[in-house]
């Protein structure tokens, strides 16, 4: 008798806690594993807060940031337009647009970017030439880099020899041309922009803008030395 007892309690004991858990969130009774309950899916846009209370995360990098859960990407990682140069929008739709595109580029004769740090653009420009271009266009721009010299590739023009400027090598990267497919993948927006700037402070002489120009003598020889 006393066994039917303990049996009863402990049925209707679990039939209470089961029915209990299902309950609405609203009004929650006891709950283990909040953090499963209560989901942290967190919106890029909002404040951080935790998931069962009311006070603002206290995580020190979304402090630093008023509390929003979005954060700068980390070091060396490609950001999302992080000079706000570039709207996706404005990518050509079909072959007319492209070659509007393309002729409007050439008026371009400075880059949108902050003329007060052109120096550290063209520093940066020539590393990013030198890791993502200069495998077909060579170093020093003739169009003689080891692919093309391999001959696995050919076709590769010399700088020297092209009407461009810097607003057409950036919408050259950008959107591609000929066998050269775009660079948007592998550049972000202001960092085509430096590599642009570079080639015409490096291998047009005289066409970059006049806030890149004045950096140009020490990107030059600096050129020179790594090719000694």
């Amino acid at each position: 008798m006393k066994k039917n007892v303990l049996r009863i309690t402990a049925v209707l004991g679990l039939t209470t806690v089961l029915l209990n858990s299902c309950g609405p969130k609203e009004n929650t009774p006891l709950v283990y594993f909040p953090d499963m309950y209560f989901p942290v899916a967190y919106d890029p846009l909002m404040k951080a807060q935790d998931a069962y209370s009311d006070h603002e995360n206290e995580i020190p990098a979304f402090v630093k940031n008023n509390g929003a859960t979005g954060l700068s990407p980390v070091e060396g990682s490609v950001a999302q337009n992080k000079d706000g140069v570039f709207e996706e929008s404005l990518l050509p739709k079909n072959v007319d647009e492209y070659n509007a595109g393309y002729d409007a580029s050439k008026k371009l004769t400075a880059s949108p970017l902050n003329p007060a740090n052109a120096a550290k653009d063209l520093e940066r420009g020539k590393v990013l030439f030198d890791h993502t271009c200069a495998a077909c266009h060579g170093t020093g721009g003739d169009g003689q880099g080891p692919i093309v010299q391999s001959g696995a590739f050919s076709g590769v023009p010399n700088y020297a020899d092209r009407e461009i400027t810097v607003g057409s090598v950036h919408y050259v990267l950008t959107n591609g041309r000929n066998a050269m497919g775009s660079y948007a993948g592998q550049l972000n927006a202001g960092d085509r922009w430096r590599v642009a700037m570079y080639v015409m402070s490096a291998f047009k002489k005289g066409a970059a803008p006049a806030a890149a120009t004045a950096a140009a003598p020490a990107t030059t020889e600096t050129t020179t030395e790594t090719k000694k």
